[in-house]
């Protein structure tokens, strides 16, 4: 499937600008348009509620959060088999608007319930903490779906080309959510934000029925009719695939320590604000304003600095950039426990994770089967993910308020699990490299 984009030698003469700029083919721009859009529907819809999942975190109260992430791990533990079966027995041109729809329902109900609370002066703490468990699950779910999709439906060689590009349009979406929270949320109320979001994410689905019939159009012999059938396979092939791939563990344990070290900086923040004195309107513009700095770095990343890093250095070497950051950042952290220093490394993490380390994560996924695209990778960008959650809150709690360590103590522990996330990047990129030789020609990968 992901060999889908090539094309015949008629039309495969370069745009200038555009092959000049981003590396892009005359006969890729339509794909890689409705890619960027869909991309851009995806995270804008989703940036337009992170603050206030942010909020309700914080609203909550920081001894809370542990317990906000257990109950998300528990939840995407008895999502997964459900998709893993939904995958199984459905098409993908099937599943994918699915999805979608499913969680615009989603987002539309919890309009309806927050809009009673707040009109009818309700106590909304437990509907909060409702809410980011679900954000939670609807993020990692909507972002792991679009690049499954990206990955069956881009060759190796074009995901090294053009997956920046693409995840430039959901940086774009996210940095546009942004502007507009700051802009209206003081006179539309928060809650009117989900209205917004549930309209941004209905405009993804055209893009996926687009992008299926450019797909059909360009090699309809060899696509559709994979396309057009499920699967297959066990709902439960993501977990044993994983457990018996050197390759997939350390997908998952770079995924971990990405996590736990990402964790410890959410529970840094909470608890810095908890003990502030900004109202809840402010925090949320605080939260926004992290989201969007973090955007503008991550885009500079994807338009600019990932296909050159990846082209001339690597994937090893390119997800290496962010553990290495890591070390640096956490061992200045040690050294200045402030809010604004939190704030500044987070930003830069974050930043640079979008930007380089999760576009160069997905082209990890171009070498693998259709099935371990979809089931394996949603998987360890769900349950994986969100263990890595669990683990990091419950052991940052453990170490702040169990063993009393401070701040700067607990980000210092930090460092050698950077080190190591750099060694497995490393690893990853010598085996993509193995893998990529072996599947050369196969068009099941």
């Amino acid at each position: 499937m992901a060999q889908a984009m090539h094309s015949t030698a008629t039309d495969n003469t370069p745009a200038p600008i555009l092959k000049r700029l981003f590396g892009l083919q005359k006969h890729e721009v339509a794909a890689v348009f409705w890619s960027f859009l869909y991309f851009f529907c995806v995270l804008s819809s989703y940036y337009m509620l992170r603050p206030v999942r942010e909020e309700m975190a914080v609203f909550s109260g920081s001894a809370t959060i542990p317990w906000l992430f257990s109950g998300t791990f528990i939840v995407m533990l008895l999502a997964t088999p459900v998709f893993g079966w939904i995958t199984s027995r459905f098409p993908r041109r099937q599943f994918l608007p699915w999805v979608y729809l499913f969680f615009i329902v989603n987002i539309l109900l919890f309009w309806v319930v927050f809009s009673m609370a707040i009109d009818q002066d309700k106590d909304y703490v437990w509907l909060g903490r409702v809410f980011f468990v679900w954000l939670s699950i609807f993020n990692l779910f909507v972002v792991s779906v679009f690049w499954s999709f990206m990955a069956d439906i881009y060759s190796r060689e074009q995901g090294r080309r053009l997956f920046g590009l693409i995840s430039s349009g959901g940086t774009i979406g996210a940095i546009v959510a942004g502007k507009i929270t700051k802009e209206y949320l003081p006179d539309i109320g928060y809650e009117n934000l989900f209205l917004i979001s549930a309209a941004l994410l209905t405009a993804a689905i055209p893009c996926i029925r687009l992008l299926r019939k450019w797909v059909s159009a360009e090699n309809e012999a060899r696509n559709d009719a994979v396309a057009e059938k499920p699967l297959g396979g066990s709902p439960l092939a993501g977990i044993t695939h994983m457990t018996s791939s050197g390759y997939f563990l350390g997908i998952g344990l770079i995924s971990v320590i990405a996590s736990l070290l990402g964790t410890a900086l959410y529970m840094f923040t909470a608890n810095l604000l908890e003990q502030s004195d900004l109202s809840q309107t402010e925090r949320i513009h605080f939260f926004n304003d992290i989201n969007y700095y973090t955007n503008i770095v991550a885009l500079v990343g994807q338009v600019i600095v990932v296909r050159q890093v990846v082209g001339r250095l690597g994937i090893g070497i390119s997800l290496a950039v962010m553990p290495v950051i890591s070390i640096i950042g956490f061992a200045v952290l040690a050294m200045n426990p402030t809010l604004a220093a939190v704030a500044l490394l987070t930003i830069v993490r974050r930043g640079v994770g979008f930007g380089l380390t999760k576009p160069t994560t997905d082209m990890l996924y171009s070498v693998v089967t259709p099935e371990e695209k979809y089931k394996t990778k949603n998987f360890i960008d769900t349950a994986i993910y969100r263990g890595g959650d669990l683990v990091g809150t419950w052991s940052v709690r453990g170490l702040m308020s169990g063993f009393g360590l401070a701040l700067a103590a607990v980000s210092w522990i930090m460092v050698p699990f950077a080190a190591l996330w750099a060694l497995a990047a490393v690893w990853l990129g010598r085996d993509y490299k193995r893998r990529a030789k072996l599947n050369m020609g196969n068009p099941l990968t």
